[in-house]
């Protein structure tokens, strides 16, 4: 599923052909675009944080939610209402829960993926919240803060458990689960921070790995494995451990 911000409009893609599917819009609202795409498999269900092209954006505090049931024809299903725009996420799909942040408050929420409630609210401690990566066994989560990232004991009332400096320029966040690797790339300082997460939520660095300035997405691949992408040059890195 693939949002598009020209024509504010949600596309489905066969990931074996690549073909076009049928393409739907986010929102009766045709100046509200998708920003992120996720796929709720426990409820079998599209969730889309909103942003709006300009002006008031009073209509994107939400978080769009298609039935996916069919998954070649998405029908709008409901909008769950938020204090202000929705940033990042993580889906705990084990438990039913929608993590998300809140931008300018300063929060990071819990939604309940059956109910489409907000269920929790926690503080991680910074205004400028981006990504989000979580360690589903062991229930941290990880919330990007601007120039650093926080562990957030989820289990247990969201309590702060860490942070780690990766200088500025964070978006979204990724980590492997089997490695026990955290990845954040800050694009500012043209870095990647590779940071081991122990049984008590505690980061320890492995390494600060030189990238390209921009490069602020990172994907966690399999082993110890990672891919970043490239805005202006239009490419893909892939770091590997020598």
């Amino acid at each position: 599923y693939i949002g598009n911000r020209g024509n504010t409009t949600l596309c489905v893609i066969d990931a074996k052909t690549l073909a076009l599917g049928e393409c739907v819009p986010v929102s009766a609202d045709r100046a509200v675009t998708p920003d992120g795409v996720v796929y709720v498999a426990v409820a079998r269900e599209l969730w889309i944080t909103l942003r709006v092209k300009a002006g008031d954006s009073a209509s994107a505090k939400s978080i769009q939610v298609f039935d996916a049931s069919d998954p070649h024809h998405l029908k709008p299903k409901t909008k769950i209402p938020l204090e202000n725009l929705a940033e990042g996420y993580a889906v705990d799909n084990e438990r039913g829960l929608f993590y998300t942040n809140i931008e300018d408050a300063g929060a990071t929420v819990a939604i309940d993926v059956r109910t489409h409630k907000v269920v929790a609210k926690w503080n991680p401690g910074s205004s400028d919240l981006q990504g989000l990566a979580l360690d589903n066994g062991r229930r941290f989560l990880f919330v990007a803060c601007g120039d650093h990232v926080v562990s957030l004991d989820s289990g247990h009332d969201g309590k702060v458990l860490d942070s780690i400096t990766t200088g500025p320029g964070l978006d979204n966040i990724d980590y492997s689960a089997d490695a026990k690797l955290l990845y954040a790339a800050a694009s500012q300082a043209a870095s990647l921070t590779v940071a081991e997460v122990d049984d008590h939520g505690k980061f320890h660095l492995r390494a600060t790995v030189p990238t390209v300035k921009g490069a602020r997405g990172v994907v966690a691949g399999k082993g110890e494995t990672a891919y970043l992408i490239d805005p202006a040059e239009g490419r893909i890195l892939k770091l590997i451990r020598k």
